[in-house]
């Protein structure tokens, strides 16, 4: 095995960014979120912004795009083609881009439904974090300065909308799924700093002696 992949689902205020981001930190290896977007943007050429905009996103009704999910299609578009900014086509780049970092160095990526699409691969830990609404409401109000009604109303709208750009995409699982994760962390009842650590003594038990030593310096970049 020459590289290892962890990806971090995460309720909204649950930390599992920072998670990621302090796991990625001990590992010696990247953490991606945002950079994805960015990366799709050099990949593709189309507009950063534009992904940004869709990223664990759904525009219209869940209904509709439900509806939609009859002409959705894994192929990325052509350029010439009306849908190539299309919202299926952006996520399809975006899917792409987190398969080849899959395939070509150890990272850790947040969210973009990469549970599901690295579900098959045998160099891959999927992580679920999330936290009792107390803890959530903690944690929001104390990072964005926002009272505790408008936090609630930010934890809620963030992961109806994550929920919904995760079942549309997987073809109606649920992101809670625990089944869908090998392990479920509540970082309100371990601390972040434990989460990182558990995470750690899981890749030893999963891996063992398969696991690898970082070697991003000399893995090839995504083009």
């Amino acid at each position: 095995m020459d590289n290892i992949v962890i990806t971090i689902a995460r309720g909204f205020g649950s930390g599992g960014k920072e998670i990621g981001q302090k796991l990625g930190a001990a590992l010696g290896i990247p953490c991606y979120e945002e950079e994805i977007p960015k990366m799709a943007s050099d990949y593709s050429g189309i507009n950063e912004a534009l992904f940004v905009k869709n990223d664990e996103k759904l525009n219209g009704s869940y209904l509709f795009n439900l509806m939609m999910k009859l002409k959705f299609s894994s192929t990325i578009e052509d350029p010439n083609n009306k849908d190539f900014i299309s919202n299926d086509n952006l996520y399809n780049i975006q899917a792409d881009i987190i398969k080849k970092l899959a395939s070509e160095r150890s990272c850790i990526i947040i969210g973009k439904c990469a549970n599901h699409l690295l579900r098959d691969r045998d160099n891959v830990l999927s992580v679920y974090v999330e936290a009792t609404r107390a803890e959530c409401l903690k944690s929001v109000t104390a990072k964005y300065q926002v009272s505790e009604e408008e936090a609630h109303k930010m934890i809620k709208k963030t992961d109806k909308y994550r929920a919904d750009y995760y079942a549309y995409y997987t073809g109606g699982d649920y992101w809670t799924n625990p089944t869908s994760y090998d392990i479920v962390l509540n970082s309100g009842r371990l601390g972040r700093d434990k989460c990182v650590e558990i995470i750690q003594k899981v890749l030893e038990v999963k891996f063992g002696s398969e696991l690898p030593v970082p070697k991003n310096k000399t893995n090839k970049t995504v083009e």
